[in-house]
């Protein structure tokens, strides 16, 4: 996310480590420095257990790594101001959409011709093509996450309600539920998006160069959103800045039955007096406007080497290393995040985590979004339409009329408005 606020919640409180001449190295122009900086921008229940495979490979294949940890709300721009000196780490964990960008801007290295892309077939589609940009390959997908619906199994189950499969469904378990407590809704537009996918809507249509966000379906989409406000069948905090953090607190405490998440959250889940039984914690498919209509947003994570690395060769076998089936069962068993190889998923220890397996027919409906340099920037105009909308601030049409003109003014300029 990816994403917006949803991971900079999750990545509060992790050390932000400035690094102005992180992975430079001495060596000469041609050579290698033979020590990888990696800068690894995963949360803080995830940092240990990737630091730990990145020593392992450095070990593995003879040289060495720096791991530093970047808060996820800071690394894009520490990057940036870093690579754009000629400085900052080898290998960078990017987020899908920045990948693009930095393409773009000429931060990363062009991967075409080295082994990384050479034999791409055992990942799966949707994060691959986060990789590309204009016809090359500049990252190595790291993990993949889409949204799904999470849900308290005993509380469905005293109500003697199955998981709904779609929007009309969750308004009638709602009535057994306990009303707007039976869904949190979170305003922020990562959240939005399987709203406007699953009515079959887009932000921009990148091949057109045509923004779209203001489409009828849209409209219908973030209606649709409304009305389980209106029916009093959801809540959502209508301060955007707290609605990941309260929506988190109702659902781990056991106030609300349901919510719209991904594998990212499920650790602090598991932390919560709701879930001290892990079983008790269920996945399925977001709903949709009808049963097998919904379509979440693809997110994840990638591996991208920084232009002008001293150290490409061994930044290479690092992230042939961490991408590997290996390396991502491992992550896969441990932290229960979505490996981007299709081998992975038939490893016995990632079909033994429950989360992966309830998360691994998400990803294989998952909806691509946008993978072009403006991506990321996608998201503010949207977070304050949707906020605005569900707050009663303004009608559904004006409000995606506003991020419409927010796209044309300052996001992608030289795209025309539907």
């Amino acid at each position: 996310m990816r994403r917006t606020t949803l991971v900079t919640a999750m990545a509060t409180g992790v050390a932000l480590v400035l690094t102005a001449c992180g992975g430079g190295g001495s060596s000469s122009s041609g050579s290698d420095s033979g020590e990888v900086t990696f800068w690894d921008t995963s949360g803080p229940n995830e940092s240990p257990v990737f630091k730990k495979i990145a020593e392992g490979c450095a070990t593995k294949d003879g040289y060495k790594v720096k791991v530093e940890t970047q808060a996820f709300d800071g690394a894009l721009n520490n990057y940036k101001t870093a690579a754009q000196g000629g400085q900052g780490p080898d290998v960078f964990r990017s987020e899908v959409a920045w990948v693009p960008q930095l393409a773009k801007l000429g931060y990363v290295a062009d991967l075409s011709d080295t082994d990384l892309a050479k034999d791409t077939s055992d990942f799966l589609e949707a994060p691959l093509g986060s990789t590309k940009y204009e016809g090359k390959t500049y990252a190595v997908p790291q993990v993949t996450d889409s949204l799904a619906l999470l849900y308290n199994k005993k509380k469905l189950a005293d109500a003697g309600v199955e998981p709904p499969r779609t929007w009309d469904e969750l308004k009638t378990a709602a009535a057994k539920l306990g009303g707007e407590k039976s869904f949190f809704l979170n305003n922020d537009a990562y959240y939005a998006l399987p709203f406007i996918y699953g009515e079959g809507g887009d932000l921009v249509d990148a091949s057109a160069k045509k923004i779209v966000v203001n489409s009828s379906q849209n409209v219908k989409a973030l209606e649709t959103a409304k009305s389980l406000l209106d029916s009093k069948v959801a809540t959502t905090a209508l301060d955007a800045t707290n609605s990941y953090s309260n929506m988190q607190a109702a659902f781990s405490s056991g106030e609300a039955a349901m919510v719209v998440n991904g594998p990212w959250a499920v650790a602090d889940y598991l932390k919560g007096a709701a879930f001290s039984d892990a079983a008790n914690l269920g996945i399925a498919p977001v709903p949709g406007p009808s049963a097998g209509k919904g379509s979440a947003p693809v997110g994840g994570h990638d591996y991208v080497i920084r232009q002008g690395t001293k150290a490409k060769q061994s930044s290479i076998k690092f992230i042939q290393c961490m991408a590997s089936v290996e390396s991502q069962a491992s992550v896969a068993k441990e932290l229960g995040l979505l490996p981007t190889r299709k081998s992975a998923y038939q490893n016995a220890d990632v079909k033994a985590n429950a989360v992966v397996a309830a998360f691994e027919p998400v990803t294989k409906t998952a909806h691509e979004r946008p993978w072009i340099p403006e991506g990321g920037q996608l998201f503010d105009p949207l977070k304050v339409g949707y906020a605005d909308f569900l707050a009663g601030k303004k009608d559904a049409k004006t409000a995606l009329d506003d991020v419409a003109k927010a796209y044309k003014d300052s996001v992608v300029p030289e795209y025309s408005v539907g």
